[in-house]
């Protein structure tokens, strides 16, 4: 039986994808008024700083994770595969946290305050996402956008 704690990151990172799923390779480009990050680069933001996590936490995992770097930002293919094998060393290491008393190596105070972390980070960054697709005129349809909210069935 899968650990409720790692089902909940599973969740996060499937509705993650959900929402890439349903943006257009040429919306990856948009940016938001600010002129920040484009919305491919702030999904890479996301696998990157999985990757920094598991490096800083749990090497091992992650060694056959690389990077996406600016220009691989707007690749709709390598963001979908990278944001799931991410996802899924991240799993890993919340397991490897369980097993060994609920620490996460270089975070404080536990795990489930890391996947609290993680998933908070996350959305946070996929708020800016909807709102650059928004202001750049390549809205969510309403389904994906009711959608993030169905964590009971993603």
């Amino acid at each position: 039986m899968i650990d409720p704690l790692v089902e909940t990151w599973r969740i996060n990172s499937r509705i993650g994808l959900y929402m890439l799923d349903a943006i257009t390779p040429v919306a990856l480009t948009d940016t938001s008024g600010n002129k920040g990050r484009n919305v491919g680069e702030m999904l890479a933001h996301l696998h990157n700083v999985r990757l920094m996590w598991l490096q800083s936490a749990a090497p091992k995992p992650m060694t056959a994770l690389a990077k996406i770097e600016k220009d691989g930002a707007s690749d709709k293919a390598l963001l979908h595969t990278s944001l799931e094998s991410s996802a899924d060393a991240i799993a890993g290491l919340i397991e490897i946290a369980l097993q060994n008393g609920g620490k996460v190596k270089g975070f404080k105070p536990h795990v489930q305050a890391f996947v609290g972390y993680l998933i908070g980070h996350e959305f946070y960054h996929l708020g800016e996402v909807g709102q650059a697709l928004q202001q750049s005129g390549h809205p969510l349809d309403r389904k994906t956008m009711f959608g993030i909210w169905e964590w009971g069935t993603r």
